[in-house]
């Protein structure tokens, strides 16, 4: 299975995401019901007897809910020579997001999933891009939407997710909830 950990987005959010597509030569824009702030991608072959472990770790997951707030633009890799792969809406420094990240890492490790080979960057994927070559539209739409801001939401629980990839994108289900605490 292909599994990550994630945090939904409240449908109005994915309305006001959806109007930052645009005509970008080489983009592949997210579906609007695959948005989401991932925490920890887990694997591409995971076998499924490993599931019930991975509740319980998730499910001890204990950290008090929080607000998440998206706001401003970027690409990876973030060098303009490069050609952007993926341009994305990012999160405000966040705190509470961060332990959270960390408490879900450490779960994961104690099951004997390999550390995350980076630092969390709180971010949700807009568009994937294809051109091997820098898109000069590219840096005008980063340009156009750096002041993107978005009222906070409430984060309360992350799922787990499985996604099925196939030729119309990759298809997500989540296969569990974990609440977080009240404050």
């Amino acid at each position: 299975m292909r599994l990550f950990i994630a945090i939904e987005l409240p449908e109005p959010l994915k309305d006001r995401l959806e109007r930052l597509k645009t005509n970008l030569p080489g983009a592949i824009w997210t579906r609007r019901d695959t948005y989401h702030l991932t925490l920890r991608f887990l694997g591409d072959d995971i076998a499924a007897a490993r599931l019930p472990d991975l509740r319980a770790a998730l499910a001890a997951v204990q950290t008090p809910a929080f607000d998440v707030t998206l706001r401003g633009v970027g690409r990876f890799p973030p060098q303009p020579r490069r050609p952007a792969r993926v341009l994305w809406v990012g999160v405000t420094p966040n705190p509470p997001l961060t332990r959270l990240y960390r408490a879900v890492e450490s779960a994961v490790i104690g099951l004997g999933f390999p550390a995350d080979d980076h630092d969390f960057s709180g971010h949700i994927t807009l568009a994937r891009l294809k051109s091997n070559q820098p898109e000069p539209s590219v840096e005008g739409f980063l340009k156009r939407h750096a002041d993107f801001s978005a009222d906070p939401f409430p984060a309360g629980a992350f799922h787990l997710f499985s996604s099925t990839l196939t030729p119309q994108g990759a298809h997500y289900a989540a296969l569990a909830e974990f609440p977080l605490t009240s404050a």
